[in-house]
């Protein structure tokens, strides 16, 4: 690190502000995402900056095209009429063209609004509505229908932009123009007005809204929550400060682009750090595109790293005896190395040596099969996770970091460091972000990443504030003497038994997911004599649990309802029930027997179960346990 000036510092060759949190929030000298995003076209030019797969085949796309493309959509939009500070909306899977609209509609002063490509007709129409969104980006025909259906509820959508023409030769609609067709749009509106796009950037400022970010919606309808440009550079600099990314960085983009953490890790951290963008396939095929791209960082939401552990201990119990024995010791010697890193300790002598002669045998073959030869970290939020489960990809080689952010934070606020790591908490605060514990045990935080507040809604904004300006969270925890946060759950989870004991059910719930037969798991018990649970089975392990002991079933219902599957959860259950006090234990439970998805009320879009709406749908299950 070197620094350059007064109020800028070197790190990993990137200038960023010298002191995170405190105004202006600069990177390479740009206080918004828009001039950055300017910045770097111009150095980067013909370098790639994003990676998208074509017929079977990896493409490479430059920040030439980058620039171009968001260009011509942005004067596109604006040829459309389009004014600043008006929404547009983006339903997509995740591809180039999403990141193309975004910085395009924000560099000719728009605000850009994700939509859940699984989300159904009626709530595209309340966020169409909520946001008064001008214009509709649409990848392909489905996604089309679901405008179609509510076309005559949102008057205000003055053009539909479909990127995919596949099914749709021959559609006509007034409203409909093809993604083609807007970029023509755009070039002939450069032609006639050279430099307007560019004029564009330079009127936007630290403090004009850039993002429009729906709540996932847990308790009750979503809200948008307005993030500026200072909110996304200061963001930038926190991050460059904690967890620089390096020049030319390999990552890979899946989750949900409407996601801040996925927004932060694929849009605008790859600007800022001047890394190259994968696109996976889709959800199903990330697996296999890891593997593909073996990234030097990939973040991911818990449910991705247990499925990535459940079929590691799938494959080992296929091995041959001689494979599951060097497999079982080479994790083991892993652990023993784990433990000590993740204690801040000396790895002993003995240790190392006899981990890296398991590494060389086994390890490194198995981070090389799961895409992860290269990754200097990993990063896991937007729910909890296990510890366990973050000290078994320590043992097998993969520094997997837990954090903390949400939306209203601009998705970061804490986070474990390689070699600054405490397990079970989610690390200290970023540098620039500040953090307090309420009376009531509530987590609170403060900084530039701090959010303007809630799109038309002043009542949510002023509660979502205290009197002296820092955000509420609504998550409870607590900060250790050595600055380490750790989160117990949600102050609108908390569980007060009949006996007047409280209970954050959070931790139980990772506990048991921590099992490779179970998905997920709501604790009940409020207001109830003592706990039970309802639980969601992985149907892959179950299945293959099931066929190797010839336990009948005919489908996923007939699984949950088998005897010997109900056994199997118990034991995993009563094994998580030693590690709690007995007010704390799981005393009955129950199998969810239908597979859910995002498209289903009970799942978010981001694999989040919501409580209440579970706890009402299954109340009969509940009532069988009281």
């Amino acid at each position: 690190m070197n620094i350059q000036t007064s109020d800028q510092i070197e790190i990993n060759g990137m200038l960023v502000s010298a002191t995170p949190g405190q105004s202006p929030a600069l990177v390479e000298g740009c206080n918004t995402v828009v001039g950055l995003f300017a910045k770097r076209c111009e150095q980067l030019a013909t370098r790639t900056a994003h990676r998208e797969k074509d017929l079977g085949i990896w493409r490479s796309y430059t920040w030439r095209d980058y620039w171009n493309h968001a260009k011509w959509i942005g004067l596109g939009l604006r040829a459309l009429g389009l004014e600043r500070g008006e929404v547009v909306s983006i339903l997509s899977e995740d591809r180039k063209e999403w990141l193309y609209a975004d910085l395009g509609i924000q560099c000719v002063g728009g605000i850009a609004s994700g939509v859940y490509t699984t989300d159904s007709a009626s709530q595209l129409q309340y966020l169409l509505s909520d946001s008064n969104s001008r214009f509709l980006f649409v990848e392909n025909d489905e996604q089309l229908d679901k405008f179609l259906e509510i076309e005559d509820q949102a008057p205000q959508v003055l053009k539909v932009i479909i990127l995919d023409r596949d099914g749709l030769h021959d559609l006509r609609h007034d409203k409909c123009v093809f993604l083609e067709d807007l970029y023509d749009t755009g070039r002939a509106f450069e032609a006639d007005n050279h430099g307007f796009f560019e004029a564009e950037i330079a009127k936007t400022r630290p403090e004009d809204t850039g993002l429009l970010i729906y709540t996932s919606g847990t308790t009750g309808m979503p809200k948008g929550a307005m993030l500026t440009q200072e909110n996304i550079v200061g963001t930038m600099v926190c991050a460059a400060h904690a967890l620089p990314t390096y020049d030319g960085d390999e990552q890979l983009c899946f989750l949900p682009l409407c996601h801040i953490l996925e927004r932060d890790v694929s849009a605008y951290f790859p600007i800022a750090g001047k890394s190259v963008v994968n696109f996976a396939e889709s959800p199903e095929t990330v697996f296999d595109n890891l593997r593909e791209v073996s990234p030097n960082h990939f973040t991911a939401v818990p449910r991705v790293w247990e499925k990535i552990y459940s079929r590691v201990l799938v494959l080992a119990q296929e091995a041959t005896p001689i494979g599951r024995m060097a497999f079982g010791m080479a994790v083991r010697a892993g652990l023993k190395r784990a433990d000590y890193q993740l204690a801040r300790k000396s790895v002993p002598v003995h240790v190392a040596l006899n981990y890296a002669v398991w590494d060389f045998l086994v390890l490194k073959n198995l981070r090389r099969m799961l895409g992860m030869d290269r990754m200097r970290r990993g990063g896991t939020g937007a729910a909890p996770i296990s510890p366990e489960l973050i000290r078994w990809y320590w043992a097998i080689g993969v520094r997997l970091l837990e954090g903390y952010g949400m939306t209203e934070n601009s998705g970061l606020c804490a986070i474990n460091l390689p070699d600054d790591n405490k397990l079970g908490t989610v690390g200290k605060p970023v540098p620039g972000a500040q953090v307090r514990i309420a009376q009531d045990g509530e987590i609170q935080t403060y900084g530039l990443n701090s959010f303007q507040g809630y799109w038309r809604n002043n009542e949510k904004t002023a509660e979502t504030f205290t009197e002296d300006g820092w955000l509420r969270t609504g998550d409870v925890g607590h900060l250790d003497e050595d600055g380490f946060v750790t989160i117990t759950g949600r102050l609108k989870d908390i569980i007060i038994t009949a006996g007047g004991k409280n209970i954050t059910p959070a931790e139980i719930e990772s506990r048991l997911k921590f099992s490779h037969y179970i998905s997920d798991a709501v604790v009940i018990g409020d207001r109830r004599k003592y706990l039970t649970c309802l639980i969601m089975i992985d149907q892959e392990n179950v299945e293959k649990y099931a066929q190797e002991r010839k336990v009948p079933f005919s489908d996923f219902a007939s699984l949950c309802a088998s005897q010997d599957v109900v056994d199997l959860i118990k034991s995993e259950v009563d094994a998580v029930n030693t590690d709690f006090a007995r007010v704390e234990q799981i005393k009955d439970f129950r199998l969810i027997n239908v597979l859910l998805t995002a498209e289903d009320d009970e799942l978010t879009a981001t694999m989040k179960l919501k409580r209440s709406f579970v706890e009402k749908k299954h109340s009969g299950l509940i009532e069988e346990m009281y």
